[in-house]
């Protein structure tokens, strides 16, 4: 699956689902990615000030 549609699917489901925090390892085995492609992901929707990464590592909305 292509980078960007990767991205607008979880963001989809960050809007789906309010108040929706992951570790990164629940987030690779939600999404069904692999490590280095997961990573990309969320560096994309953080980078673009959607997601942050908690003091703790989770991974949560921005705006949450």
């Amino acid at each position: 699956m292509e980078l960007e549609a990767l991205v607008r699917r979880v963001r989809g489901e960050f809007l789906e689902m309010p108040g929706l925090s992951l570790t990164f390892a629940q987030a690779t085995r939600l999404w069904g990615l692999e490590r280095e492609l997961c990573e990309r992901v969320v560096d994309a929707l953080v980078g673009a000030a959607f997601l942050r990464r908690t003091s703790s590592g989770a991974i949560t909305r921005a705006d949450a």
